[in-house]
């Protein structure tokens, strides 16, 4: 069997197991007790008026020259939540970077299963680096633990560079898989100053509790080259919300890196095919969210919210449609976001904010009028 049939197997495979689910078992006695409280009462910044305002200069400015191009005006791009904070005023700084930021994305579940087929963020990168960004992927295990993959993060940053400065982009899993290196390698403080996490499994999900173990072991068995499995079925394992919010009740994250999160989400005519079962299923529980994840359990606690995508799970980070056009048209078929925009939208609003708190030296010439205020 081709690599191609076995990857479709694969999601065959998962879209059986999530139609076989029952929602009874979305409660489980070793979850710590938690609560949903409004992000102020969590600690979380609100952001997004500011990055509303960063992401509509730069689609206004070079949207059009970059892939999906879509405004952000009204719910388009960004939902537009209530209590979202008016715009600042404040001139975007579009120009050239001089921070010297290296941007890293971590990918997540399954990442590396199809990695000759997309990468998180593949479509951003080189308008990132023509901003003066440099970039980097750390390819962590598909089909592996947290614990794994914190040790796959850990070695790859620390074989960088010494003085670099890394902001790293995290997806789904890639996330919870970087919070763990983290945790567990302090060191990593002195190169990473920020996370941002884009559709993060941060309190796990509810799907890896609901879904029957023996088809998560059966899509576990499926044979692929490009992404060998792991020891049972620990990769779902490290998703399920017992162990995430177990993890997040007993760990402290660090003080010297600022988090920054995107809980994307979308109607369900805007979920692609592979992700609807999963979707319905997640419905029960909340219908904001992206067909694999809460838009609720997709932000860190003391992080900075910069917005909420208008987006499913995989249109958020993962470009399937340029490449892939026989997958995108049937599995994928929901996949179109200007990503370029968002990555872009997110790291400048790191930098600046990094910049005012004095956390990284700012370099950049006067502020000059934005283009809507010249």
């Amino acid at each position: 069997m081709s690599p191609a049939k076995r990857l479709t197997v694969l999601f065959l495979v998962l879209g059986l197991a999530a139609c076989s689910a029952h929602p009874k078992v979305f409660v489980s006695e070793n979850t710590p007790p938690s609560i949903l409280v409004p992000i102020s009462d969590a600690g979380v910044v609100d952001g997004r008026g500011r990055f509303r305002e960063i992401f509509g200069e730069i689609e206004k400015t070079r949207g059009p020259l970059l892939p999906d191009d879509r405004s952000c005006q009204g719910n388009s791009a960004l939902w537009k939540l209530r209590g979202e904070p008016k715009p600042s005023g404040r001139p975007v700084r579009l120009e050239r970077s001089s921070a010297g930021l290296t941007v890293v994305m971590v990918p997540g579940l399954l990442a590396e299963c199809v990695a000759g087929k997309s990468k998180v963020f593949a479509d951003g990168v080189a308008n990132l680096e023509a901003q003066g960004y440099k970039t980097g992927y750390i390819q962590t295990r598909g089909r592996q633990s947290s614990r794994v993959n914190a040790d796959i993060v850990h070695e790859a940053i620390m074989s960088m560079p010494e003085q670099e400065k890394l902001i790293l982009v995290t997806h789904s899993k890639g996330t919870v898989d970087t919070l763990e290196a983290l945790d567990l390698y302090p060191e990593l403080t002195d190169k990473v100053l920020a996370v941002i996490s884009v559709s993060g499994a941060v309190n796990g999900s509810p799907i890896a509790d609901v879904v029957p173990e023996a088809l998560v072991q059966a899509a576990e068995e499926v044979r692929l080259s490009s992404c060998p499995p792991g020891h049972g079925i620990e990769a779902v394992e490290s998703l399920r919300r017992s162990v995430r919010v177990g993890w997040l009740a007993s760990h402290e994250l660090p003080r010297k890196v600022r988090f920054y999160c995107l809980a994307a989400f979308a109607r369900p005519a805007d979920i692609s095919f592979i992700l609807k079962p999963f979707f319905t299923i997640l419905s029960l529980a909340d219908p904001l969210n992206d067909g694999l994840v809460l838009c609720s359990d997709a932000i860190i606690p003391g992080s900075t919210l910069l917005g909420y995508p208008n987006a499913d799970h995989l249109a958020v980070a993962m470009p399937f449609a340029e490449k892939n056009p026989i997958l995108s048209s049937i599995l994928i078929n929901r996949n179109h976001y200007p990503r370029a925009v968002l990555l872009e939208a997110a790291v400048r609003y790191v930098e600046e904010d990094l910049q005012q708190r004095g956390e990284l030296p700012d370099r950049s010439p006067p502020d000059q009028p934005s283009q809507n205020q010249k």
